[in-house]
């Protein structure tokens, strides 16, 4: 399922326009990405948890060369499935 067949979901559920339901799902994702970017963890009931997760630099080869580089500390992004979420999964 991708973005549109979730706009297109969202419109026929709730009996409101393709645009609307646009808005809310863009709306939806751009909070929980701001909520990240501040460093704050989103948590839905029943669903997950995302937060960021920060990777440690470590050393990584060039795999053409060979060569070692360094790759540094980053911040990335995590989803961690709630209870009722794999639960559903795994029926």
């Amino acid at each position: 399922m991708n973005k549109s067949e979730i706009v297109a979901a969202i419109a026929d559920g709730l009996e409101v326009t393709r645009k609307d339901a646009e808005r809310a799902v863009d709306t939806v994702f751009k909070m929980i990405g701001e909520a990240l970017a501040d460093g704050d963890k989103v948590v839905i009931s029943g669903f997950g948890t995302f937060e960021v997760r920060t990777r440690v630099a470590r050393e990584g080869r060039n795999p053409r060369t060979g060569e070692i580089v360094e790759v540094p500390a980053q911040k990335t992004p995590a989803f961690k499935a709630g209870k009722v979420l794999k639960d559903a999964v795994n029926k």
